[in-house]
Formats: C-alpha cells, sequence, structure tokens
C-alpha cells in the first residue's frame, strides 16, 4: 500500500502541474517537452523491470522492496531539485527505475503472503492520495510547489521501517490464517503446498529459463503479462497525467477549476477501486476486467462525440455539453478503476507459478512501461493535432482487449497460488485437499501426519 501510494501520488502531482503556468512556463514547455517531462518515470520503469524479477529470485523480496524505495527517495530528491529539463528527467528516471524494483516485488510478496481469500484485498488495496487544490503563483522555484513533489518520499520512507519488521517462513501462514495457532489444520494445508509444490519445482528443475520453454507455461506467461499493456492502453493515461488538456477539450480552461477537478476526480477514483476490489473478491477477476473494459469502450466514444460537438462550435456550446463532457471523463476513470487498479499487481502473480512470478510480473511491468513511455509522449501531441479523435481510437483497440481477455483469461478466485496449477496442468503438486475446502470444513487432514511430512521434506530437501 504504500509503495502503491508513491506511484498514485506522482499521476496526480504530474496531473496538477501539468495544469499550473507557473511549472510550464518556468521550464518553458511545449507539447513534446510536457510528455518528456511526464513519461520519463517510464523510462526508468522500463529499465527496472529487467533486473527487478532477477533481483527479487536471487536475494529475496524484501531486499528489493529495500533497495527500491531507497533509490526512489533518490529520484524524489533531485526531481524536487530540478532547475532544467534535463535534471527534472534523470530525477524521474531514477525514481521510475527504484518503483519498479519495489513494486514489483512488493507486489510478489503480497500475493505469497496473503491468505487466498483476502489477496484481493491485500494485493488489489491501494492509498490515492490527494493533491492540494490551491493554485501556486510564484513559479516552480518557489518552496511551496515544489513541496509536491518531496511528499512524495513521505511515503517511501516508511518502507525502511517496515523491511526490519517483515515476518518471514511458516511464520506468515501462521499469523495471516490462524492469528499464531501453530497447529491448526488450514496453515498446515497451505505450507504443505508451498513445500510441496516447491519440492517439485526444485526436482524438475523448474527454473525461469527451462519454464518458459514449457508450452503451459509460456501461456500462463502471456496471460499473466496482459494486465500491464491492457492497463496502459485503456485510455487512463489522459486523465492519469494530462487531465489539463483533456479538460480543455471540453470547455474547463480555467487552471484553478482543473485543479479542483484533480482533486474530486481522485476521490472519485478511490471509491470506485475499493469497490472493483469487492467485485474481484467476490464476482472474480475475470467478469471485473470484462465490465470495466466495456464501460471503458462506451465513455470513450461517448466522450468523443461530446468533445468533437465542442470543437466544432466551442463559442455556441451549451453548459450541459461542457458538464456533461467532464461528467463522462470522470465516469471513465472510475470504471477504470474499478478493475485496472487492482487487478493490475493481483492478477499477474496469481497466474504465474513460483518459477517465473517474479520475472513474469517484472515482464508485464517492462511492457507497461515501454508503451506508456510511447503513450505518455505522443498523447499530447495527438489532443493538440487531432483532438477528439484520439479518443476513438482508443476506444476502437480497447475492443480487442476485451476479446483477448474473454477468449484467453482464467478465473483464479478462490484458489491458493500452488491450486492454480490446477486449472493449467489438470493437477496440483501436493496431496493435501484444497484450502478452501479445509477453511470451510468441507475437507479434513490428519494434523500431525502433515507435520511429520513438512518436517520431513524440509529435512530432505533444505527448503526453509
Amino acid at each position: 500500500m504504500v509503495q502503491s501510494a508513491t506511484g498514485g501520488y506522482d499521476g496526480s502531482m504530474l496531473n496538477g502541474l501539468n495544469i499550473l503556468p507557473s511549472y510550464t512556463d518556468y521550464f518553458n514547455l511545449n507539447a513534446a517537452t510536457t510528455g518528456l517531462n511526464t513519461a520519463s518515470v517510464f523510462i526508468g520503469g522500463f529499465f527496472g523491470p529487467l533486473v527487478s524479477g532477477i533481483i527479487a529470485d536471487r536475494y529475496g523480496r524484501r531486499p528489493a522492496v529495500f533497495w527500491g524505495s531507497v533509490l526512489t527517495l533518490v529520484g524524489i530528491l533531485l526531481q524536487t531539485a530540478a532547475q532544467n529539463i534535463a535534471m527534472f528527467v534523470v530525477a524521474r528516471i531514477v525514481l521510475g527505475f527504484g518503483s519498479a524494483v519495489s513494486g514489483i516485488a512488493g507486489s510478489v510478496y503480497l500475493a505469497e503472503t496473503f491468505p487466498s481469500k483476502y489477496r484481493a484485498w491485500g494485493v488489489g488495496t491501494v492509498l490515492l492520495t490527494l493533491l492540494h487544490c490551491r493554485r501556486f503563483d510564484r513559479g516552480w522555484h518557489n518552496s511551496r510547489n515544489r513541496s509536491m513533489a518531496v511528499n512524495m518520499g513521505v511515503e517511501s520512507t516508511f518502507v525502511v521501517p517496515g523491511y526490519l519488521f517483515t515476518l518471514v517462513h511458516y511464520h506468515i501462514a501462521i499469523h495471516t490464517n490462524a492469528n499464531g495457532e501453530l497447529s491448526d489444520p488450514v496453515v498446515l494445508a497451505v505450507y504443505k503446498e508451498i513445500v510441496d509444490t516447491l519440492n517439485w519445482e526444485k526436482e524438475n528443475l523448474m527454473t525461469f529459463k527451462e519454464t518458459i520453454k514449457n508450452p503451459i507455461s509460456r501461456k500462463r506467461l502471456l496471460i499473466g503479462m496482459s494486465p500491464g499493456p491492457f492497463s496502459c492502453i485503456a485510455g487512463n493515461i489522459i486523465a492519469s497525467y494530462y487531465l489539463g488538456p483533456e479538460l480543455d477539450t471540453a470547455g474547463i480552461t480555467n487552471s484553478n477549476d482543473q485543479l479542483k477537478a484533480n482533486v474530486v476526480l481522485n476521490v472519485w477514483c478511490l471509491a470506485c477501486a475499493l469497490g472493483g476490489t469487492h467485485l474481484a473478491a467476490r464476482w472474480g477477476r475475470k467478469p471485473t476486467a470484462i465490465l470495466s473494459q466495456c464501460l471503458l469502450i462506451i465513455c470513450l466514444f461517448i466522450i468523443g462525440g461530446l468533445s468533437k460537438m465542442y470543437a466544432d462550435n466551442p463559442d455556441g456550446a451549451s453548459h450541459s455539453l461542457v458538464y456533461g463532457d467532464v461528467a463522462v471523463m470522470f465516469l471513465f476513470q472510475g470504471f477504470y478503476s474499478i478493475a485496472w487498479t487492482p487487478l493490475l499487481y493481483l492478477y499477474p502473480p496469481e497466474i504465474m507459478n513460483y518459477a517465473i512470478r517474479a520475472n513474469g510480473l517484472a515482464f508485464s511491468s517492462f511492457m507497461l512501461n515501454a508503451l506508456a513511455v510511447l503513450l505518455v509522449f505522443i498523447m499530447p501531441i495527438g489532443l493538440n493535432n487531432i483532438g477528439w479523435k484520439m479518443y476513438i481510437i482508443n476506444g476502437s483497440w480497447d475492443i480487442i482487449v476485451v476479446v483477448l481477455i474473454v477468449v484467453f483469461w482464467v478465473e483464479t478466485k478462490g484458489r491458493t497460488l500452488e491450486e492454480i496449477d490446477a486449472v493449467f496442468e489438470g493437477h496440483k503438486h501436493s496431496d493435501v485437499p484444497d484450502v478452501e475446502l479445509v477453511r470451510t470444513g468441507k475437507a479434513y487432514i490428519d494434523v500431525g501426519k502433515v507435520e511429520r511430512e513438512i518436517s520431513t521434506v524440509m529435512e530432505t530437501t533444505k527448503l526453509d
């Protein structure tokens, strides 16, 4: 949650800065340099995933989160002190690199530690921070203005002490499933599944390189990495980073009004993200994604149509047209938050087995950032040159995304990470009953026997 807050604040902050004349005038920005300043964080996010999976697998999830957060802090400090475009861009590259490393490792860690019944809430819930709704007229050099940038560091600093107190190994299963009860049947079922599956992967040499040679694993990798690019091309980049130009197309041109809209938008998205997390937990991941994506398509075509009406006759546009366009823009961002805010880092770790989990999530993040570098850079240029047509183009390729989700995605709700193997391979690699059956009393295990089996496996394989 702390790591997600940093990323959420960055999007909100850049949205506000791109609205403020004091920021754009200080750096003397045009459409291209605005895109560069904003997209540079994704350049770091592009390179971060190349090493994040390797670091998380070789040195552990916690060290990757810790050092990624340290790099994020360095980038934030450099960004706050930026005197020119070059310094601002370099700072955001460092920030993006650190955020990618800590974000990938943190998401994998949460997916591996949360009980299956709480995993959607544990991984999907994020903190959305609010941007100060006030106008800074003294320029980027003024300390009040730069404070928006340094505030991001407050969230990241909480990761550092958290690193020292994180529980590991068997104690995670004990505390998250049974409030510390050592011999609880659910705890033993969870841990036996983990031990058996890791032992099976070790015996079958399931390294990342060997795993992707397997057709089933390649399928899991492709499905698991899809939320990254799907969420990126959904269309939220426009409102996430360029709310000002988007509101300009609807006739809301006053920067103070645009800042107020940015704050209200974040509150609305938070409510929708919480609702979407509930849907993902109760209804399922795949249905939630399909619903959200269909609503996004409808909104994009409506926004495109209303923006065209305004562009054809801006002087004669009615207030109802302007407000209707803004209302649909807000609905769009809320509908995006329903699925992609919780699923972006929830679904990939569920789909991919241990051998490819960290690197697979890194691949998803790599594709997201690769597309984001392109789209965030060209979006202000596109809005400036073809205006409302950008929404129509975006809505058209979102239709393809819906088809891909319907055809290829599988449901993971209510299963442990080890039990998802059965969805792809026809069976799981452990002989204990499914955890939810044990939790609900529909299946039972011999506690003493399972404890002895776990001890034997641990002694012979040294998995802990």
